[in-house]
């Protein structure tokens, strides 16, 4: 077994964040993909600050606030969506390949969790409506911290639970700057790039970069 551990980032990893916004672009209007991308973009923007001035509101907290900017930066968009807006990010699409990957790392009889910045109640809404829950032997989340990733005792939360050290961790994540604070705390790392980014923290370099989830068991 190459890794005692294989840990997911949950939304942009497991979860298309943009699925939200997808559901309803058409009624959206014209800017509903810039509206998605900022929508996301102040969601993370907001937990970083949050962090740093340790005045934690939790990740629902966060999401309802972007979604409101969003709104005050494109006027455009239909505001009698933001209940339904919320409401479809409760139950993401996941990414299609994430069941059978999950399952064949399963098998090897490794521990499989996710470690998100999302709150208790966002993420088993999220992991039910996907039908990952038998898959998963925990669900982490940093609101028992109350701070967000990159801090490293949210990673330490994965290491502490399993009682193992972190080069037995394999993390994947979508999100650069989550690579770069696990490749820190000591896990072995995997960039999901699924848009083709460029890379940033090059001092802190992920062990492989991959397009999507199915080439991950072939790592070793």
């Amino acid at each position: 077994m190459a890794h005692a551990a294989y840990v997911f980032d949950a939304y942009g990893t497991l979860f298309d964040v943009h699925a939200a916004v997808r559901k309803h672009a058409e009624k959206l209007g014209p800017d509903a993909q810039a509206f998605s991308f900022v929508w996301r973009q102040k969601q993370l923007e907001y937990s970083w600050v949050r962090a740093l001035m340790k005045k934690y509101q939790d990740f629902w907290a966060l999401t309802e606030q972007a979604l409101d900017t969003a709104y005050a930066l494109y006027p455009s968009a239909d505001r009698s969506l933001r209940d339904d807006l919320l409401n479809a990010y409760w139950t993401l699409d996941c990414y299609a390949e994430v069941p059978q990957v999950l399952t064949d790392l399963k098998a090897t009889g490794a521990k499989m969790a996710i470690l998100s910045n999302g709150s208790p109640a966002m993420l088993d809404a999220a992991v039910q409506a996907a039908g990952l829950a038998e898959l998963l032997d925990e669900v982490f989340s940093v609101d028992e911290l109350k701070t967000y990733k990159t801090d490293e005792r949210t990673y330490e939360m994965v290491t502490n639970h399993f009682r193992i050290y972190p080069d037995a961790v394999s993390f994947q994540s979508s999100n650069r700057w989550d690579v770069a604070g696990a490749t820190a705390f000591g896990f072995r790392t995997v960039w999901m790039n699924r848009t083709n980014q460029p890379d940033e923290y090059t001092d802190l370099a992920p062990n492989a970069v991959l397009n999507d989830l199915t080439g991950l068991a072939g790592l070793g």
